[in-house]
């Protein structure tokens, strides 16, 4: 038998009035208030119509027993014995009663709702007031690259930085204060919100920002972020704002036309890891200067406007530009790295300098300009050298591919590889000339680790992509210190490079020689804060992280026949000759000296290397 729907009529009106006061009462404070103050002024009246009704107010002043109902509810003040007749002070003890009572209750609304306020406002809900900030989308405890290369990159400028993640915002504030040494310049604004959810995201004034940069995070996460934020700046018509992610995964790769339309900057970090351990793991210290190159603690690339340009050549400019490295030419809206010495320049032409600030590069007089009077010598070919290679994950192919050209043995320790991955491996290794070995065995017993480390002068350290990252961090940091402890109990002088996830997981181990560490989202910070202050050069960027033209490499001093004493000023022109562009050199003990003194005299051993930029 079918049940027949309740009619609305058949409610009671009790039910109606209960439902009703439900409502207002959770439709807030103010609501609140206002059925207070309706109460209390119907009730006064109330009682002052029976007063006047039953004829209590005996000074017959009707407006004066309005006025006294109202102001004994307001004030709750009890009637004394002489004020009137017994009726009207029981009547007017009943309205101060009730006035005490709905004091209190008022007073406990506004508590409250001060309460709710100051609660909001420590969760940081409210909405930012501010122009030309940084928005820096997500925050992860114990990764600090980020803001601080955001605040070495503020110098001495009033910078505000509004940081937005799903996180109470006293968290956020007091890990930041108790971890960073934040200047009086920067002010750092902390709001709770929903990075992946556009209305979320308005609290942090997004169309009236400087850039927006996505701290990098998971890549599904990243993606929705950058959705996010391109809905909000298409509502407030202002899509030429500059927003800047880094993602690990080329198939997350955002469509080049999408990426134009939105002005979206994106790089794939586990492609620029893997070409960065290629290079670095048989030139020890190339890591750091991969990191130093890209920070804001020294120096870093800008463009330079200098007078009298016109008709020199770009060999000439290299001899005479001083505090600062010329390391390409920026004309029509294009930057030409390591552009050739006879490279003819104009007066419009803008210099790309690698120096300490955008206004210390100097250009000094020509004072009878000429070629260095030298021989160039080819350096020496490096001697063959092999590689052991721990893991694998989808980079190796990239890997493999940038590795250099003395490379001549490879040897791979990756049981699960797949059949389908090693004819691609093979082909790679065939294309480069070098040997590929595949070793099956089980690096969990220490006789078959301590074989493979005598094998090869090199090790690398790959972690599974796939894993969580603390979790592959920590089993990168096991094997770590137990190839530390072969190297030392046997003597021993292979290096390490090791890639890892998370910053703060390497400042565990990071006390170690001949390791170089490269952690993915230390590098991808260091990148996401350059884009943000000179997203003009993010060409150069590219160029530098990617898989073609000109990038960062050790040259052998030894090699080069340059050992003796030079001034910065003839390396800079022996160095242009064999197509690079000096940025400095590394010494015996892996310490990096960049942007010199143009007539600095340097002495250099077989040992050191030259940090140069350049193409092979």
């Amino acid at each position: 038998m079918k049940k027949q729907k309740p009619d609305r009529g058949s409610f009671t009106l009790k039910k109606r009035f209960q439902y009703w006061f439900d409502n207002r009462m959770t439709s807030g404070s103010l609501a609140l208030i206002r059925i207070l103050i309706i109460a209390s002024v119907l009730l006064a009246v109330m009682i002052a119509g029976l007063i006047i009704l039953l004829g209590f107010n005996e000074s017959g002043e009707t407006a004066s027993v309005f006025w006294n109902s109202i102001a004994t509810v307001l004030n709750a003040w009890m009637p004394y014995f002489e004020d009137g007749s017994p009726g009207y002070l029981i009547l007017m003890s009943v309205i101060a009663v009730a006035g005490v009572l709905f004091t209190s209750v008022l007073i406990g609304i506004i508590t409250s709702a001060i309460e709710e306020k100051i609660s909001s406002l420590k969760k940081g809900n409210s909405l930012v007031l501010e122009r030309d900030h940084i928005v820096v989308l997500g925050y992860s405890t114990g990764e600090y690259t980020l803001l601080q290369q955001l605040i070495l990159a503020a110098g001495g400028k009033p910078t505000c930085i509004v940081i937005a993640e799903d996180m109470e915002r006293e968290e956020m504030e007091q890990d930041i204060q108790g971890s960073l040494d934040i200047p009086k310049n920067v002010r750092i604004v902390c709001r709770t919100a929903d990075i992946t959810d556009p209305a979320s995201l308005e609290k942090c004034s997004v169309e009236t920002c400087k850039t927006i940069i996505v701290s990098p995070t998971d890549d599904i996460r990243t993606i929705k972020a950058i959705l996010a934020v391109s809905v909000v700046l298409e509502e407030k018509c202002v899509p030429e704002k500059c927003v800047n992610a880094i993602i690990s995964k080329d198939k997350y790769r955002f469509p080049p036309s999408l990426a134009a339309s939105n002005n979206i900057s994106t790089f794939e970090t586990n492609s620029i890891i893997a070409k960065m351990i290629a290079h670095s793991c048989t030139q020890t210290g190339l890591s750091e200067v991969f990191r130093e190159v890209f920070n804001f603690e020294g120096s870093e690339f800008y463009l330079a406007d200098f007078s009298g340009l016109s008709a020199m050549s770009f060999a000439e400019l290299t001899t005479r530009v001083d505090h600062g490295i010329p390391a390409g030419i920026f004309r029509d809206g294009n930057v030409y790295m390591n552009p050739p010495a006879d490279f003819q320049l104009q007066e419009t032409d803008r210099v790309l300098v690698f120096s300490e600030e955008s206004d210390s590069a100097a250009l000094l007089e020509a004072s009878g300009w000429a070629p260095v009077e030298r021989e160039v010598k080819e350096a020496a070919s490096e001697a063959p050298t092999s590689i052991m290679i721990i893991g694998h994950n989808e980079t190796l192919p990239v890997i493999l591919h940038e590795m250099p050209e003395n490379v001549a043995k490879v040897y791979l320790v990756a049981p699960n590889i797949t059949e389908e991955e090693k004819e691609e491996l093979d082909q790679v290794s065939i294309e480069n000339s070098f040997a590929l070995h595949y070793e099956k065995r089980n690096t969990a017993s220490e006789k078959v680790l301590c074989d493979l480390a005598k094998m090869a002068e090199h090790i690398v350290l790959l972690f599974d992509h796939e894993k969580d990252a603390e979790e592959a961090d920590m089993e990168a940091i096991f094997l770590l210190l137990r190839l530390r402890d072969i190297r030392k109990r046997y003597d021993l002088s292979f290096n390490i490079t090791m890639e890892m996830q998370k910053e703060h997981n390497q400042r565990l181990v990071g006390l170690g020689d001949h390791t170089d560490f490269l952690v993915s989202s230390s590098m991808s910070s260091l990148i996401l804060a350059q884009l943000a202050e000179n997203p003009e050069l993010i060409g150069v960027f590219r160029e530098l992280l990617s898989n073609k033209g000109n990038e960062l490499y050790l040259k052998n001093v030894g090699r080069m026949a340059l050992s003796g004493k030079h001034t910065v000023r003839e390396l800079r022109q022996i160095a242009l000759q064999q197509g690079y562009i000096l940025m400095g050199h590394l010494d015996a003990e892996k310490n990096s000296h960049i942007d010199l003194r143009l007539d600095e005299e340097i002495m250099l051993a077989d040992e050191d290397h030259l940090i140069v930029l350049g193409q092979v």
